[in-house]
């Protein structure tokens, strides 16, 4: 045996078997039948076998031939499902796991995703919402959308804008409390915001000294519930402005003295790059997370 010997020898050997002629082999594997018989030859000189005689019913394999040709079937199964693990990975399909917060989990990726899942109704989207950082390098997520930069050189990141927060109520609140016109004037009214402190309210309290627990008449750790409190008419709440704007009935109270801009990134793992179902909802975030904040 010379060298190492092509695959695409061992492949037309296969065909070869089965068709029992040169000329039903070429036919099968769309090649001429010269090509095929210089592959027949190429093998037995590349093995130092005999693989085949002739006689009036064609092609007889050799002894030796037919010891092969087990172990070459085999070795078909294992390319052909290497194959068809290689086109899946280029294929859109599978699960994707996204990590956002609640509030982002809740108002913008639903109109993301549902255009997605109807373009690929092989994707699955699996949603992680929590204002936790999931871990993207030990692979509890694929997907994240940060309010902070991503550090670790193994992720692959895109910067999306910034989110800004700041302090709203509703007319109706407004109309029967009177709004705010300086920070003491807060002191008066009806804030709603976090049970336990956390550090969004550590970072909040350096510009609004009233914005601590012991002052808030509503005190709940849920995002999403803050802000149907505020939508509620039940006081004065921390909301995303470009989700405010959606309600004419809010209206942003102390927008100079209360203006936090939290940048936003998507970001996952380097190595899912080129997996089409992980880039292909990668790029979805990022452009629709960025239509949604301009």
């Amino acid at each position: 045996m010379t060298g190492s010997i092509a695959w695409d020898l061992y492949r037309t050997f296969l065909h070869v078997l089965n068709a029992k002629s040169l000329s039903g082999a070429a036919r099968s594997l769309g090649l001429t039948q010269p090509t095929v018989g210089r592959h027949i030859s190429e093998l037995e000189q590349g093995l130092g076998l005999a693989l085949f005689t002739r006689s009036q019913a064609g092609l007889q394999p050799t002894d030796a031939a037919l010891q092969l040709r087990a172990q070459l079937e085999e070795m078909q199964h294992v390319a052909a499902s290497i194959e068809r693990s290689a086109h899946g990975h280029k294929e859109v399909r599978g699960a994707v796991r996204i990590a956002a917060s609640e509030v982002v989990g809740v108002e913008i990726l639903p109109a993301i995703v549902a255009p997605l899942r109807a373009a690929y109704p092989e994707l699955a989207i699996e949603l992680v919402l929590s204002d936790a950082v999931q871990d993207l390098v030990g692979r509890e997520v694929d997907i994240a959308v940060r309010m902070t930069r991503p550090q670790q050189d193994v992720l692959l990141a895109q910067r999306i804008g910034d989110l800004t927060l700041g302090l709203f109520a509703h007319t109706d609140y407004l109309a029967r409390r009177g709004e705010p016109k300086k920070m003491a004037d807060l002191a008066g009214h009806s804030l709603i915001g976090f049970d336990v402190e956390t550090a969004f309210l550590r970072a909040a309290r350096s510009s609004l000294g009233a914005w601590s627990r012991d002052h808030f008449a509503y005190r709940c750790d849920s995002n999403l519930a803050q802000m149907a409190l505020v939508r509620a008419g039940a006081g004065i709440g921390v909301y995303q402005a470009g989700l405010a704007s959606r309600d004419g009935n809010l209206v942003r109270v102390l927008p100079k003295l209360m203006n936090m801009p939290m940048t936003t990134w998507v970001a996952m793992h380097a190595d899912l790059r080129d997996s089409a179902r992980c880039r292909t909802v990668f790029d979805a975030l990022v452009k629709g997370m960025r239509a949604a904040m301009a």
